[in-house]
């Protein structure tokens, strides 16, 4: 690194000392605790627009793929400052996995098929920073980031990050109060703590496979990476409770997170059935349930209605709507466990019903009947369900390379707070002058000695 490029960083590195040593003196939650340097002003988190509940936090994030940025879209929708470090070349491996592409428009001045729809899903509310750990400016800029930042998310295998001081024991010497979070297959301890680990590895070796698909066939994966999105939110919750433990403690902690982990703790009561009786779980159902009739989804002439009788009374409104009062008082059906000792012969019977009418037709009857019940969509009928849209799951954003593009809506609808997605997904190292100029206060003349260098883009 250029002796301007270091004499700028130390400076920077003295301003976030003054202010740490002003916050430590404060204590926890104060006015000035969580204050960074931003565009070489302070910024307090009680001065700020409360519509945003995580703003004036700011977050490093350092993860790739999906339960990382899913987790770090999470706090940047609730008003983080995320800043995502990137491979100055490659960027995020899910930058080339297409198609599909949301393709650059006509001028843009951008070649290639555009920006993939698997990137686009989990990046937004972040800014990239192009920057590689091969050349020590690199590291030094993320040890000066990770000094002022209040969170850091990585997912690299354990230990690898050591090696450029950028794992946590180095890492809260330099920074006491980083929330250091670390994603992981398996988990920083353990016999599996050194094993790669994709979605649906875990899927497939800690149990949910096994119960996933039809009755009578193979053991399939779910069709979106759950165990990764679980453990996104599982990262994002863990965070956001080590936030309110670091306004009591004054400290930041390190949380180790394994997707092994997560897929056994969303096994939930399918796990708790295993350990209460002693006995194998019952297999693959389907959309059936193993302990309540009927409960499945059943053919249409066009599609497939799902019902969810899941006590006596919902069983009475199928039977209504069914057109078989009598089958109320049907020994064999009347209660849940002879309906579930029946399973086979009420199934059948039911779907002989089911078969005669459309898909629509079973919605109308069963509206405002009080009963769960729905229709089996596909994707792009539930993006443009009315209800959907009703609620504001899917917005509209412009995006400056690929023109307008749609997106998947934060989902958590608060009385106060306004989580939103306040700019789409970014392109690999548009933020990169922003933010070493603006967070780290390096020149232009600092900023082009580093990109001369390789060290960022």
């Amino acid at each position: 690194m250029s002796s301007i490029c270091l004499k700028s960083l130390l400076r920077a590195s003295r301003s976030i000392a003054k202010v740490n040593s002003i916050a430590n003196a404060h204590g926890p939650w104060s006015k000035v605790t969580t204050c960074t340097i931003h565009r070489r002003t302070l910024s307090s988190v009680a001065a700020d627009d409360a519509s945003l509940p995580l703003k004036g936090f700011k977050v490093l994030d350092m993860t790739r793929v999906l339960a990382g940025p899913y987790c770090t879209q999470i706090l940047g929708d609730l008003g983080a400052e995320v800043i995502k470090v990137e491979h100055p070349t490659k960027g995020d491996d899910t930058r080339q996995w297409g198609p599909p592409y949301a393709q650059y428009k006509e001028g843009s001045g951008k070649e290639g098929p555009g920006e993939s729809a698997y990137f686009l899903a989990v990046n937004r509310n972040k800014k990239s920073l192009g920057l590689s750990f091969q050349h020590k400016s690199g590291v030094d800029i993320l040890h000066k980031l990770a000094e002022e930042s209040d969170i850091l998310v990585e997912n690299y295998l354990p230990g690898t990050l050591k090696k450029y001081g950028m794992d946590y024991e180095t890492l809260r010497t330099i920074n006491p109060r980083l929330i250091y979070a670390s994603i992981t297959g398996y988990g920083q301890t353990g016999p599996y703590s050194n094993r790669a680990g994709y979605d649906v590895m875990i899927e497939a070796e800690m149990g949910l496979m096994h119960i996933t698909g039809s009755r009578d066939g193979p053991p399939v994966k779910v069709g979106v990476a759950v165990t990764d999105l679980t453990t996104g939110l599982y990262t994002s919750n863990s965070i956001m409770a080590a936030i309110i433990s670091r306004s009591r403690t004054g400290r930041g902690q390190h949380i180790d997170v394994a997707l092994s982990d997560c897929q056994v703790a969303t096994l939930a009561n399918i796990a708790s059935s295993c350990l209460i009786s002693g006995e194998k779980d019952q297999g693959r159902w389907g959309t059936a349930h193993p302990s309540i009739v009927p409960y499945r989804s059943y053919s249409t002439i066009d599609g497939d209605i799902l019902f969810g009788g899941g006590n006596d009374r919902l069983f009475g409104l199928i039977c209504d709507g069914l057109g078989q009062p009598g089958w109320k008082t049907n020994p064999k059906f009347s209660i849940n466990t002879e309906r579930v000792a029946n399973r086979v012969e009420l199934d059948e019977s039911i779907e002989a019903i089911t078969k005669t009418k459309t898909t629509q037709e079973w919605l109308d009857i069963y509206e405002g009947s009080g009963l769960p019940y729905a229709a089996v969509n596909d994707v792009q009928d539930t993006l443009n369900h009315k209800h959907v849209l009703a609620r504001g799951m899917v917005k509209k954003m412009k995006h400056d390379s690929c023109g307008p593009i749609k997106m998947v809506n934060t989902p958590v609808k608060y009385s106060e707070s306004k989580p939103s997605i306040r700019t789409v997904p970014p392109m690999l190292g548009q933020h990169t002058d922003e933010v070493l100029r603006e967070v780290l206060g390096l020149s232009e003349k600092d900023i082009a000695a580093l990109k001369a260098e390789g060290a960022v883009k």
